[in-house]
């Protein structure tokens, strides 16, 4: 048994996969469209891969790159560096090539497992060649030498949105990882099945989904959302047949309908809202998990089969506790809102190489003893009489799009970089599920191309989700009272612009049709057939969602790939005809009254 030194206890996680790989060695452990791997080849993998690290000198403090994309070699390179007891730096291949040069370089990554895209480099960065698995390799394996990490060696580096233009490393000890895995075990999942798992494989929320499937026994699918040949996420859902299934809230809204068979939903990464919770089948239990990435994946969770109100974030797990302070740092009065703060031993050391961050973001905890800290999470809640907690926004200017963390002052920096800029303004749309960014220029600002181009350049140092989907020029910037930018009058002002009567109104039965699906999507009325999809608030997630609506009314073979290449009712309504055409069906074409 792999056995990193965290007070003579086995990390769980490895301790659990090992455990699998004898009592149900055929179960699948992980999929993936590239392929896939039971817990028995899963165990082996990993421990010849560990060994192969180890080999290659990866230990405590080595920073290894784990960036095989949405492939079950990822989940294989996780683990292996967990076993050699290394620092697993998960990255996204996605990710434009400047952000993860940056990244390599921050993390002082030394070995990489898997591929980087054209224009990502370190110095001295060295790839590991993955070695063959035949018998005698795996048998050597293992019976290496156990690793010598320590409760307080760096497990794992996360990078999330920062304030300076480029993200920041949150550092997790194998200490908090083991307070959070024995946590997480007391949810009590099923063993057998399939769990989903369709996020980005650098967030922690990707993290989450393969430590809460393996530990309990449970396959992960990873779900590729960019891999139209397997359809939509509810297709692909549909396909997994899963027990499991962990998502935004944004990602469920878009696949409701895909849940039959599902025994446990877990929703984490933003607010929860009702009309979801709403939308949801009666069957399965519903966890609502909350947690910055700075304590560890999660501290609280609300939990429908112990009765709780799943739109709170619920109670502390096991090993945390929480504050509820007033700016003053005095305790809230019972019921009021005030600051978050988290303590325990799942709090994560801090931000790599960043000690003034991590002095204003990781304070005393006045309940433990010395030297113990507590994390300031920026999210503002308020103690039911119960004791479950409810969100009740943010503190301060960071926000959360679709599950993602994003610091408006990043965004601000990145697009300020282009000439003519003289100031600009991120805010959250009025739809609250897009960004948008408002700029005060020059001459320049006023071409008809300029949106486009702040876009285009932000999407070549941002992640996507952070990148704006809607740019407006203004003459000033609004402000509140106290001088703040006042972010929800660009909001309203965003909203106003996108909804401005103009244009042409629906005319034939087909663009009757498609506005009614965006209405329905978007929640609001679109007058102009040529007003653009994702200037009315549409995202990737809405796109999913409206070829799915079309999809059922016209029974025509849509993909999100038509609605991005004709982002208007016009041009969607011309793209349904053609495919009608071509494949000699009517698509019907039921008239929508006005």
């Amino acid at each position: 048994m792999n056995r990193a030194d965290h007070g003579g206890r086995p990390l769980p996680l490895l301790e659990a996969v090992e455990a699998w790989a004898a009592r149900t060695p055929e179960t699948t452990a992980v999929s993936a469209p590239d392929g896939g791997l039971t817990f028995r080849r899963l165990s082996e993998e990993v421990r010849t891969l560990a060994a192969a690290l180890r080999d290659g000198g990866a230990g405590p403090g080595t920073a290894v790159g784990v960036s095989y994309g949405r492939s079950y070699r990822q989940v294989v390179g996780v683990l292996a560096v967990l076993r050699a007891g290394a620092t697993l730096v998960p990255l996204d291949d996605r990710n434009p090539a400047d952000r993860l040069s940056y990244i390599l370089k921050d993390a002082d990554v030394r070995m990489l497992l898997g591929g980087l895209p054209a224009g990502a480099s370190v110095p001295r960065l060295r790839r590991v060649t993955e070695p063959d698995t035949p018998a005698d390799t795996v048998a050597s394996a293992r019976e290496a030498p156990l690793p010598a990490a320590g409760p307080d060696d760096t497990a794992y580096v996360i990078y999330t949105s920062g304030t300076t233009g480029w993200p920041k490393g949150v550092e997790v000890t194998y200490r908090n990882l083991d307070t959070f895995l024995r946590a997480l075990a007391e949810l009590g999942l099923p063993p057998g099945g399939t769990g989903i798992n369709a996020v980005s494989p650098a967030f922690d929320g990707w993290l989450w989904c393969i430590l809460l499937h393996l530990l309990h026994g449970q396959g992960t699918a990873i779900i590729d959302l960019n891999q139209e040949a397997a359809g939509d996420l509810a297709e692909q859902i549909s396909a997994a047949r899963p027990r499991t299934v962990c998502l935004t809230p944004s990602l469920l809204a878009t696949c409701t309908d895909a849940l039959d068979g599902v025994e446990t939903l877990v929703l984490a990464g933003e607010p929860c809202p009702p009309g979801l919770v709403r939308r949801l089948p009666d069957g399965p239990r519903v966890l609502n998990v909350y947690g910055p990435t700075e304590t560890t994946i999660a501290a609280t969770w609300a939990d429908s089969a112990r009765g709780d109100d799943v739109t709170t974030i619920g109670r502390p797990l096991t090993g945390y506790h929480v504050h509820i302070l007033t700016e003053d740092g005095s305790p809230t009065p019972p019921g009021e809102v005030g600051e978050l703060y988290i303590g325990g031993p799942g709090v994560a050391r801090g931000y790599r190489n960043r000690p003034d961050l991590t002095e204003r973001s990781f304070v005393d905890d006045p309940c433990a003893g010395p030297g113990a800290r507590m994390y300031r999470t920026g999210d503002l809640v308020s103690r039911l009489p119960d004791g479950q907690l409810r969100h009740a926004g943010r503190a301060d200017e960071q926000i959360k799009i679709r599950g993602f963390r994003v610091e408006l002052p990043e965004v601000e920096r990145t697009a300020g970089e282009l000439p003519g800029v003289r100031a600009c303004a991120a805010f959250r749309t009025a739809t609250g599920d897009n960004l948008g960014l408002a700029v005060l220029g020059g001459p320049e600002t006023a071409a008809p191309e300029w949106p486009a181009r702040v876009i285009d350049h932000c999407a070549t140092r941002l992640p996507a989700a952070v990148v704006p989907a809607v740019v407006i020029t203004v003459d000033a910037l609004p402000t509140t009272p106290s001088g703040k930018v006042d972010r929800a009058a660009l909001a309203r002002a965003a909203d106003e612009i996108a909804a401005r009567p103009g244009g042409r109104p629906a005319r034939t039965p087909r663009e009757r049709q498609v506005r009614a699906a965006w209405e329905d999507v978007l929640g609001r009325s679109v007058p102009d057939v040529d007003a653009d999809f994702f200037a009315l608030g549409g995202h990737s997630l809405l796109a999913a969602r409206t070829v799915s609506e079309l999809r059922r009314s016209t029974g025509l073979r849509i993909s999100v790939r038509d609605l991005l290449a004709s982002p208007t009712i016009a041009g969607l309504a011309a793209a349904l005809d053609r495919i009608a055409a071509e494949s000699g069906a009517g698509g019907g074409t039921t008239a929508v009254n006005d």
